[in-house]
């Protein structure tokens, strides 16, 4: 049996999982905020109850929104600020008393989708979130790749490729510089996209809704995000050359991405033709818990 964790900002999220992937459980309660002591308490606790009910132990997995630093084993990058500079592989470790595998939130979803999802049988698999952040995870035969930084798959704090010049310098993103991805194909990225030029804060489903009904302001706004994501995403085949690209996060929804962006995008990808598949996540909201379930292999 496999437990998966996704500790996220404002809830915590649990699963249990059988070898074949059926789901027997799903549980989820609100997040201590700016507590350690007592998320550690609130992922033990809701470990230990499944286990309970079920009668088993099995392993656990948990994804984080930022990663763990190889260098001091201590959470770096993660906007969940009470979890920086943090043990928390070996505090979850040492409060459930056996092995905990941690991994970023995105590299869960990658292992999702990759594992029993859209990408299922691919070789590799990149996992792009669109959600309030711009971040990835890369697997390799259903495996996430790990580098020496722990930052694979970090295409969101690149600088938004080959830009025009109303882009440029860009907008300012809390890392420290200017014009990142993120700033440009994140979900706040898009509103502020359409409120400069409206002056109305809408969310980016409303935006849709309105360019379905035919309003030009709402329509111009999608097509420079399906263009801005279309180079970013050109950038990433010319790295890695992935088998499949699967959408992840609140922006994954749009279903216009899939068919417009892979039409743009073979403008900047240094080959002849474009295999590569954009796709729509299978698992949808849930691949995030069950990919930290899966980070433990058979």
């Amino acid at each position: 049996m496999r437990i998966g964790i996704d500790l996220g900002g404002t809830k915590i999220e649990a699963i249990l999982l059988t070898e074949s992937g059926e789901e027997l459980t799903r549980r989820r309660i609100e997040c201590p905020r700016g507590d350690y002591q007592a998320t550690l308490s609130a992922v033990g606790q809701l470990v230990e109850g499944i286990e309970r009910d079920f009668e088993i132990q099995a392993t656990i997995g948990v994804g984080i929104p930022g990663t763990m630093s190889p260098a001091t084993g201590l959470v770096k990058n993660a906007n969940s600020g009470w979890l920086i500079g943090r043990p928390l592989e070996a505090d979850l470790a040492k409060r459930l008393t056996r092995p905990v595998r941690l991994a970023n939130d995105a590299d869960c979803f990658a292992v999702s989708e990759a594992t029993d999802g859209a990408g299922a049988g691919a070789r590799l698999v990149f996992g792009a979130i669109l959600g309030t952040g711009v971040g990835g995870g890369v697997c390799w035969r259903g495996e996430p790749l790990q580098g020496p930084n722990a930052i694979v798959g970090e295409w969101g704090h690149n600088s938004l490729p080959w830009p025009e010049d109303e882009e440029r310098p860009g907008p300012d993103c809390y890392c420290g510089r200017a014009g990142c991805i993120e700033t440009f194909l994140s979900g706040p990225g898009l509103r502020k996209e359409y409120r400069t030029t409206t002056g109305q804060d809408l969310q980016p489903h409303e935006i849709n809704s309105r360019a379905v009904s035919g309003e030009d302001e709402a329509e111009k706004t999608l097509q420079r995000y399906e263009h801005r994501l279309a180079r970013s995403l050109a950038n990433v085949i010319n790295i890695l050359d992935p088998d499949v690209i699967v959408l992840g996060g609140g922006l994954s929804k749009l279903e216009r991405l899939y068919r417009n962006v892979p039409t743009l995008w073979g403008r900047w990808v240094f080959s002849d033709r474009v295999d590569t598949k954009l796709v729509s996540p299978l698992h949808g909201d849930s691949s995030g818990v069950r990919g930290a379930a899966w980070l433990w292999p058979s």
